[in-house]
């Protein structure tokens, strides 16, 4: 099984958000989600795992990724449960093609959401 899209959600700048269901995941390297280019904004995850295991936010490519040198961040689960992560930044984890890549090595269930950095109320 390859990567899964997952679309990320936008939050509302004074605004809200009705909760989106995320999507389930594969399992295993090469397996997981890609998440099309943020742009310019920050992007976070909500992870809610099975049980225990490990989401891998798989470290970009040079010459887009400039940072990625600095590896893959993981988020690691003791057993089920549900965390939140980020925010990841293109500079150490974009894709050759923008986007960002994720693994997981148990059935997971991933929200993206997007914030817009450069707004300032």
């Amino acid at each position: 099984m390859a990567r899964a899209t997952l679309n990320p959600s936008a939050f509302i700048p004074n605004g809200a958000l009705a909760d989106p269901a995320g999507t389930a995941s594969g399992v295993g390297a090469g397996n997981g989600f890609t998440i099309p280019n943020p742009g310019g904004k920050q992007l976070m995850l909500r992870i809610v795992a099975a049980g225990a295991g490990t989401a891998t936010i798989v470290a970009g490519s040079q010459p887009s990724a400039i940072s990625s040198g600095q590896g893959n961040a993981s988020v690691v689960f003791a057993g089920a449960g549900t965390q939140w992560a980020g925010p990841f930044e293109s500079a150490r984890f974009g894709q050759s093609d923008g986007s960002i890549a994720v693994d997981c090595s148990v059935s997971m269930t991933v929200t993206a959401f997007t914030v817009d950095g450069r707004y300032v109320g």
